[in-house]
């Protein structure tokens, strides 16, 4: 496996580490800006900085996770699909688990890493990641 491929995988490691913890510290040391996700009805997020992230992705995003009955981000598969000496293409499925760690939310991503100034990080997302099964108990008539 080529350095860019480790370092474009521990960068990934490190942010859903972050996530699961909600640690937007820690989350945000492992992107680049301007950040673009694709994700939901074809639309792009775009975030120019670290404020415009931390604006918009904090508190409701974790307040859904929460209403989910959400326990952490589980990664099923990692693989490098294209790579370069500062450009990582790394396909992802990930699994949305609750705390017995059952799944309730499975999906494939595809995650672009950059290095700029000698600094690894995700710059680009994209998910096919759907509206999860509502948490036992709470499912609606």
């Amino acid at each position: 496996m080529s350095d860019a491929i480790e370092q474009a995988k521990a960068s990934f490691n490190r942010w859903n580490t972050a996530f699961n913890a909600r640690d937007m510290d820690a989350m945000v040391a492992e992107m680049h800006f301007p950040h673009r996700r694709l994700s939901g009805d074809n639309e792009f997020q775009v975030w120019r900085t670290e404020d415009d992230f931390r604006a918009t992705r904090g508190d409701n995003t974790t307040a859904s996770l929460n209403a989910q009955a959400w326990d952490h981000t589980a990664t099923t598969a990692i693989e490098a699909v294209q790579s370069g000496a500062d450009n990582v293409h790394l396909a992802i499925n990930q699994s949305r688990r609750r705390a017995d760690g059952a799944e309730y939310n499975a999906f494939p991503t595809l995650w672009i890493f950059t290095k700029i100034n000698e600094r690894w990080g995700v710059q680009f997302r994209s998910s096919f990641l759907a509206e999860p099964v509502p948490p036992a108990g709470n499912v609606s008539e």
